[in-house]
């Protein structure tokens, strides 16, 4: 006898000992009734006195004296009859929201409404059902529970659907009155609602929790269409996730790497489908690493493809609040897959870039901004750029991570998302280092992601020492710091020269040889730059030494003004002059020509040294 048997034969003796307790024992029984394997003695009078069915059975059989009725499939089952056979009795007992559905069920089995006697057990559950539990959310849900072994026909007497309208009129009524609290005034002068996760209403979050899923499912559908608000609507969804996913022992059992029992993870599967499918519509209605978990469910339960691409959607609306735990999504495939499942977070970094913000809602109108409708904001756009550049170092290491994998989340962000690429290169570094194999082709085509010149001077000096990189590459990081260090130069030495930067950044192309190894080139480099600095100083005091002289020479022009002094003052220019000519072309001011002197000095010394 296996334990199913056991416990309904324990419950026919329970229930045997309860109604010898209460039947007639001076009057014998003239009548059985088996119920579900348990078997009541009783007599026909009281049972056809209220009971439409029984009557029937009874009258049917009249010439064979009927003394056994058997009641198949009655709502239910032993328990709930002893209560019908107790009320044809005449026996009180307490109408309760634990047993006001079986007993609606039960006297809609057997008939017993106010056509074969007044004040029915029929009537008389309908009277509780409308005036005690409809007006209270709580026993509407242990009602509901109830319902559970009761269907289809719960349904059919419309006791689901009452009680399911009471919860969500209820729970909307609550919110109303709750929200005249959390009225205030917006720094436009404009009365709003204060947004808050849960409040003091959402009490019945908790209560809903212990409904069976497609119970939870109309109920909470009945409330998004009454208008609870979505984020009690998201509190409640995660709440009920947590207690139905997270509470099991193990969706992967890591030991055998093998599913778990069909019947738990359909269960779960449907879990998680039937929550995709409430999600509200709006953003930020439920945390972003409530959907990343919701993601991982699906993708491990292999949940329809529908249900992945909506939680991808809305995970992709609002990608720039997610941390790189969250898109960290592990791959539930074959021994030779990766270690992270990349083509997911490629579809969400593609939405990402894909969404439209023209039918967002004007209060969040600052999530994406309105001057590009089909763009994300810059902000969003720069701390998406870190997350896919942290993503890209943390999968890096994996040995069966392909270079088209790799180079497809690389190149989803647009050139203007990184501002600097420290990041991005360190990912290719790591790649490259766990990826010894590559080509000279496949590094040249990961090195083509980095811009050298957004690169920090840390990251610069990392990279023109890194073998790992081709040869080309760390020439043009050279390259890139000399311009950097020239410019710099330039720059501290001729604040006020009008010449656009980039004119002072030019170098001969020869002045690197591909024939040279990188670090001959990069000594090289360094001695030109101490070089070019020697130089520069010695520019500097003979331009002070000229300063000087034009001083003391127009203090002497100002005491005679002769032609013979003005020749002599020519002369004397000649012979100070650094580039051994001047320029004689139209009468300028002093000040103008030593402008024009030292912009000379700098244009020359660059030139000499390239």
């Amino acid at each position: 006898m296996d334990r199913t048997d056991k416990q309904q034969l324990s419950l026919v003796k329970g229930t045997r000992q309860r109604y010898n307790e209460w039947i007639f024992r001076d009057v014998p029984s003239d009548i059985t009734i088996e119920v579900n394997g348990g078997a009541f003695s009783l007599h026909k009078f009281p049972l056809v006195s209220r009971s439409g069915r029984i009557r029937r059975i009874v009258a049917e059989n009249r010439d064979d004296d009927i003394s056994r009725v058997v009641l198949n499939n009655l709502p239910g089952g032993a328990e709930c009859f002893e209560l019908a056979a107790k009320f044809c009795y005449g026996i009180n007992f307490e109408i309760t929201s634990t047993n006001v559905a079986q007993l609606c069920c039960v006297s809609d089995y057997l008939e017993m409404t106010e056509d074969f006697s007044k004040d029915n057990l029929g009537s008389r559950a309908e009277e509780y059902l409308e005036s005690v539990v409809c007006k209270n959310l709580e026993m509407c849900v242990e009602v509901l529970q109830q319902c559970e072994s009761l269907l289809p026909l719960a349904d059919e007497l419309k006791v689901v659907i009452r009680c399911i309208d009471a919860i969500a009129s209820k729970a909307c009524a609550e919110q109303i009155a709750s929200s005249f609290s959390r009225l205030e005034y917006s720094s436009s002068g404009r009365l709003h609602m204060s947004r808050q996760a849960k409040c003091d209403s959402d009490w019945w979050i908790e209560d809903l929790s212990v409904l069976r899923i497609d119970m939870y499912q109309r109920v909470i559908s009945a409330m998004k269409c009454r208008g609870v608000r979505p984020e009690s609507i998201g509190a409640s969804l995660v709440n009920y996730a947590q207690k139905e996913l997270t509470k099991k022992s193990s969706l992967w059992n890591p030991s055998s790497q093998t599913k778990i029992d069909s019947e738990s993870s359909l269960h779960e599967k449907l879990v998680v489908e039937t929550i995709v499918s409430l999600l509200p519509v709006e953003k930020l209605a439920v945390p972003i690493n409530f959907l990343f978990g919701l993601l991982r469910s699906a993708v491990m339960l292999d949940c329809t493809v529908a249900s992945r691409l909506d939680l991808e959607r809305r995970i992709g609306s609002q990608l720039d609040v997610a941390t790189l735990d969250d898109i960290l999504i592990p791959s539930f495939r074959h021994a030779g897959d990766t270690l992270f499942d990349v083509d997911t977070v490629h579809r969400i970094l593609v939405n990402f870039f894909q969404q439209d913000d023209s039918d967002e809602d004007p209060e969040d109108a600052s999530f994406f901004e309105s001057d590009s409708p089909r763009s994300p904001s810059q902000t969003a756009l720069v701390k998406v750029s870190k997350l896919v550049d942290n993503y890209l170092a943390e999968i890096a290491p994996d040995a069966n991570l392909k270079l088209s994998k790799f180079l497809v989340i690389a190149e989803t962000l647009p050139a203007h998302a990184r501002t600097v690429h420290d990041a991005l290169y360190r990912a290719i570094d790591i790649y490259l280092k766990a990826h010894q194999g590559l080509s000279d082709l496949d590094k040249k085509k990961l090195c083509r992601l980095i811009d050298f010149q957004k690169l920090s001077q840390e990251a610069g000096a990392h990279a023109a020492q890194n073998e790992r990189l081709p040869l080309q590459s760390i020439v043009q990081v050279l390259y890139f710091e000399q311009l950097r260090l020239r410019n710099s130069l330039s720059c501290s030495f001729g604040e006020d020269d009008p010449k656009p930067i980039h004119q002072s950044w030019r170098i001969s192309s020869g002045a690197l040889s591909a024939a040279m190894s990188p670090r001959d080139n990069y000594a090289s480099l360094r001695r030109e730059n101490r070089e070019l600095k020697l130089e520069l100083a010695r520019l500097r005091m003979r331009l002070n030494d000229l300063e000087r002289e034009h001083a003391c020479m127009k203090r002497d022009m100002a005491k005679s003004g002769s032609r013979k002094f003005m020749s002599s003052f020519s002369k004397k220019i000649g012979k100070l002059s650094l580039f051994g000519h001047s320029s004689s072309r139209g009468s300028t001011s002093p000040s103008k020509n030593s402008h024009r002197t030292d912009s000379k000095v700098i244009e020359r010394t660059c030139a000499s040294t390239e």
